[in-house]
């Protein structure tokens, strides 16, 4: 595949590789179904450039360095990468969880990560169980003044909602959307009632159908060692991608009747017709 055209796709920000994996070595990869390098300039800081035809490097693209990873574009961003506060809090575990690949849509594993439903099935014992399959109404809306979409009032029983914890409970969760390939939850932290863990996923479009994604954390936990952490994030992702890869069609559907949607699928909803507003073709399916 080639480097898409679809604008709304390139203007976008994307984290493209983990900030500690990138040493002094040439890192290749691929973006929007663009070859792109990662390397460093001396000692300076990462450069990035597209891979032309020839094999030679186009300009250097635009770089930040944000939450742990190195993030580019291909187009021209309207604006700065989302902010997460939680990430300024001193006393949180950062906990980066590791690059999946897998064979899908980017869109489809942020929509995905929105449903509650497939807890009990997918995630069984772990974020849900058989007893408790139905979702609780809750509210999605698309709030314009920040264009991100959010799920509020969410709630779910969940027999261990956190590497800290062996019962289970009912968790009030909070989703939020800050771009098209970044997805959040938001849950009250077992061992700080009044303070929320923050987990960000963040995805990288490499194909239509192909993409990479790692999820960062962002927690109050001075108990939990980093493996227990990183096992725990890891076991739900991996089951997910399962999923994910199995799902028809691998693209997402825009097309209200191509999916029945039920009263859980709301942020789902909100979600396409938030991509589909903004004209976003990338890994859709639009007839």
């Amino acid at each position: 595949m080639t480097k898409t055209t679809d604008k709304a796709a390139l203007d976008q920000w994307y984290a493209v590789e983990t900030s500690a994996d990138l040493g002094s070595a040439i890192v290749r990869t691929r973006l929007l179904g663009q070859d792109i390098e990662l390397f460093r300039d001396n000692s300076g800081p990462p450069v990035i450039a597209e891979i032309k035809e020839d094999g030679q490097r186009g300009p250097a693209l635009p770089f930040r360095e944000r939450y742990g990873c190195v993030w580019t574009t291909l187009g021209e961003p309207p604006r700065e990468i989302f902010d997460i506060p939680e990430a300024s809090e001193p006393d949180r575990r950062f906990v980066p969880c590791g690059w999946v690949k897998m064979r899908a849509s980017g869109l489809r594993v942020v929509e995905n990560f929105l449903d509650m439903a497939h807890f009990p099935f997918v995630h069984k014992d772990i974020l849900g169980s058989e007893e408790h399959a139905e979702v609780p109404q809750y509210s999605s809306e698309l709030r314009r003044d920040v264009d991100e979409v959010w799920a509020s009032n969410c709630s779910f029983f969940q027999p261990r909602i956190a590497a800290t914890e062996t019962e289970g409970a009912f968790v009030h969760l909070t989703y939020r959307v800050p771009s098209p390939f970044v997805v959040m939850l938001y849950r009250v932290c077992p061992t700080a009632p009044d303070r929320l863990d923050a987990i960000a996923l963040f995805i990288q479009p490499l194909e239509e159908d192909l993409c990479r994604a790692q999820p960062v954390m962002y927690l109050v936990d001075a108990v939990s060692d980093h493996s227990s952490l990183l096992n725990f994030e890891q076991v739900i992702f991996l089951q997910d991608r399962i999923i994910l890869e199995n799902q028809r069609p691998l693209l997402l559907p825009l097309e209200p009747r191509s999916e029945t949607p039920t009263r859980a699928d709301s942020s789902s909803i909100v979600y396409r017709r938030w991509i589909k507003e903004k004209g976003l073709r990338f890994g859709t399916v639009t007839k």
